[in-house]
């Protein structure tokens, strides 16, 4: 398995767990598929490239833990709400104190 595989794959999780978990979100499945793209095209370009295309992933990652994407919080900040305050009850967002879920700087 290639380098790239891994951080890769990662960022597809993270995405996911973010999305779905964290911020209690349909499943956007456009996310695994391009996840799996993007493995292939960077394990490939680990073949021309290898340092450059791991440092690549690996760059991708951490800014995958600390980027706003879509209007939600970054995933560090999203895991540090849902684990501070617990599981949402259904319907009420992070921790089930009726926040939806949504990034609200205080």
């Amino acid at each position: 398995m290639a380098r790239t595989t891994g951080p890769i794959l990662a960022i597809g999780g993270i995405t996911v767990a973010n999305q779905v978990i964290f911020n209690e979100e349909d499943m956007d499945w456009r996310v695994p598929i391009a996840t799996g793209i993007a493995a292939m095209l960077f394990s490939l370009a680990e073949r021309g490239w290898e340092k450059g295309a791991v440092s690549l992933a690996y760059l991708a990652l951490l800014t995958s833990l600390i980027a706003r994407i879509g209007g939600r919080p970054s995933p560090i900040e999203s895991a540090a709400a849902w684990w501070g305050r617990g599981p949402a009850e259904p319907g009420k967002g992070i921790g089930g104190g009726g926040n939806t879920g949504r990034y609200r700087p205080a």
